[in-house]
């Protein structure tokens, strides 16, 4: 008998506890950046060509930047309610912890201690990265285990110093670090010969290879030092705000899945071709609530800013000064790695 009724009273326990969103939508930081109605998001200190790039007027582009305009956009409505803090690699962990930046969109990788010792949380990857090795032609090198006893240019402050180190332990070879923060200075200290060799994320490489219009004199090496997934970055305890980023991520690449982009969004809204797409263009409700977003912040999104394509042309692919192949950086059905949350 008592167990009966015990039954019946935890059964009636768990029925409320269904009916129960397992979270309010709407976490501290949204609340935040709705109430300040800017987003802070990370820049550069310098540039970093192709991902966080200022012109000659102060301006700001690149992908990262893209990418810290669609939080903007999906948030607030309009991609210009953002201000980027230019901020240097090792700056990123205290800006984001103190609340000076609101996200970190920073070609920065997902790691244990990142997560387990400085207390982040980690979106999706927005883009897979290999770090690599560039050397001077002129020095023969065939691959990284030639170049014992070599000098090499490494990022200060960023998980580069510890792959480097890690692969040439692994060789058995030694090399001589030259560690310099600012990306214009370490590229510098390569290009003018203080060192033998420069490791970092590949398609800084290949830009900055590019960018002194002398190809033909440095050799990418073909070792690749490490996989590192880009992830958007957030402190922990703020479930809400990790879930409009992932979600801001997923509107992107399922608008580029679905063959929907800045130009035919509007025809598409008007004449959804499924409830899907229906739902995920705000023609039909749903798709904000649970965020604590408005239900055409996808449509906003994609009609300001363009799908994930359109983003990744702009500033690093066919439409760019850089020409770069998205290699695994592609859809999944496009022989990459990249893919959404379903939209239900």
């Amino acid at each position: 008998m008592n167990l009966m009724k015990w039954g019946a009273a935890a059964l009636a326990v768990g029925l409320m506890n269904l009916a129960v969103p397992a979270q309010a939508a709407g976490g501290k930081t949204l609340e935040a950046v709705k109430a300040r109605g800017v987003l802070n998001c990370t820049g550069h200190d310098g540039s970093y060509l192709g991902f966080a790039e200022v012109d000659d007027k102060g301006n700001w582009k690149g992908m990262d930047i893209d990418l810290c305009r669609a939080v903007a956009t999906a948030v607030l409505g309009d991609p210009s309610k953002l201000k980027i803090v230019p901020i240097s690699w090792a700056q990123r962990w205290p800006s984001v912890q103190s609340g000076d930046v609101d996200i970190i969109i920073k070609a920065s990788g997902g790691t244990l201690s990142r997560d387990t010792e400085l207390g982040l949380q980690f979106s999706m990857s927005y883009y897979l990265g290999t770090t690599k090795v560039m050397a001077h032609k002129e020095l023969n090198i065939a691959s990284l285990k030639d170049a014992d006893g070599g000098s090499i240019c490494l990022p200060a402050g960023t998980s580069i110093e510890q792959q480097a180190a890690a692969y040439a332990q692994k060789l058995g070879i030694k090399l001589e670090p030259v560690v310099i923060e600012k990306t214009e200075e370490l590229e510098q200290a390569y290009f003018s010969k203080r060192c033998d060799m420069y490791a970092q994320w590949g398609p800084v490489l290949a830009i900055a290879r590019a960018a002194k219009g002398k190809v033909e004199d440095h050799v990418i090496l073909p070792d690749v030092l490490a996989v590192e997934p880009e992830v958007f970055i957030m402190r922990q305890g703020d479930d809400n705000w990790v879930d409009v980023a992932n979600w801001t991520l997923t509107a992107l690449l399922f608008a580029e899945q679905e063959g929907i982009n800045s130009k035919n969004v509007d025809e598409l809204k008007a004449k959804p071709t499924s409830p899907q797409i229906a739902k995920f263009l705000g023609a039909a409700p749903g798709m904000g609530k649970g965020l604590g977003l408005s239900d055409d912040w996808a449509y906003n999104l994609i009609k300001k800013m363009g799908n994930y394509s359109e983003i990744f042309d702009r500033n690093l692919g066919k439409d760019s000064p850089y020409k770069m192949d998205r290699e695994l950086t592609n859809l999944w059905n496009n022989g990459g790695v990249l893919f959404p949350l379903v939209i239900d």
